[in-house]
């Protein structure tokens, strides 16, 4: 078996986001994580309360810009650090703050296109939960495709009925399957988040869920680590019923055996948690990203496996 990965330049042996925006964009391509100040449909009672049991404060935008910062500034704010390293970049605005579909049209607009109307910026990914897209908005979002390089990310996190209504998601797969539908008849790419190590998931539970997402025409992967976070529901539970933890070793282990079943040409946009630091409970092993990273490349090399091999 070739030790080098057909989507790879760097010896990974899965379809690196790299690889991807590289032979695409042919330059480097920096995305730049935005706070627009929009609310959630699960929290203020649209279709349920309280939120996904996991969900910070922030609606996973820890490392989105200060809301209280106009876009334009939260975008500038990080492209001086990025102009450092890399002068010559392109960039993606990547609205990231909980559900960034979540308002009137006109409100989607007035964001998105300040976004656009930003030097290098040529292309927009949001992420947002698919009962919140409108017809309206996907009508919006298929004319914005024409225009722009657009990527529509959704949070999916498992496939299993029972752990749904435990982390509270407030939304089925079928509604999940059906928006995927829509947002590709538009030619719209499509990147899904999953969450390994929910409470009591099991590791086929897991890889269930990426055999699930191989049926469905989709473009990216999101593969986080489940974080237990500081003034979470999840951290309640947590501390009620102490359910088990991944170690860094069986979440490697987990995300390989997923990298093996799924379609080579599926992206994989990230393939850990990335949480903050002063909020995590657990699991601390996260902290190290770099590390997991490296054990993944490791282990792969070790079992002369790669993504796709057992399709």
């Amino acid at each position: 078996m070739e030790n080098h990965f057909k989507y790879s330049d760097d010896n990974k042996r899965y379809h690196t986001l790299d690889y991807y925006y590289k032979h695409k964009y042919n330059s480097k391509v920096c995305k730049i994580s935005l706070n627009a100040g929009f609310s959630c449909p699960n929290l203020d009672g649209t279709v349920g309360f309280g939120g996904c049991i996991y969900c910070s404060k922030s609606g996973s935008g820890e490392f989105a810009g200060n809301i209280k910062d106009s876009i334009i500034k939260q975008f500038s704010d990080v492209k001086k650090i990025y102009d450092k390293k890399w002068p010559d970049a392109k960039y993606i605005a990547y609205f990231q703050a909980r559900t960034n579909t979540y308002a009137p049209v006109e409100r989607l607009k007035e964001v998105y296109e300040t976004a656009l109307s930003i030097d290098n910026v040529i292309g927009i990914n949001i992420a947002t939960r698919s009962d919140s897209i409108t017809d309206e908005c996907l009508e919006y979002l298929e004319e914005l495709n024409k225009r722009t390089n657009l990527t529509i990310e959704l949070g999916l996190q498992t496939i299993k009925e029972e752990t749904t209504k435990l982390i509270n998601r407030c939304h089925t797969l079928d509604n999940f399957e059906q928006t995927v539908k829509k947002l590709r008849e538009r030619n719209i790419d499509v990147v899904v988040h999953i969450i390994n190590g929910l409470p009591y998931e099991t590791k086929e539970d897991m890889i269930n869920t990426v055999k699930y997402l191989n049926t469905l025409d989709i473009q990216g992967i999101k593969i986080h680590m489940l974080s237990i976070l500081k003034d979470t529901p999840l951290e309640k539970l947590y501390k009620k019923e102490k359910f088990h933890i991944l170690t860094k070793e069986e979440y490697v282990d987990i995300v390989i055996s997923q990298l093996e079943y799924l379609n080579e040409k599926i992206v994989i946009n990230r393939i850990t948690g990335d949480p903050k630091i002063d909020d995590l409970i657990e699991p601390k092993w996260l902290t190290k990203k770099f590390c997991v990273l490296n054990d993944i490349d490791k282990e792969m090399v070790k079992r002369d496996t790669y993504q796709g091999i057992k399709m």
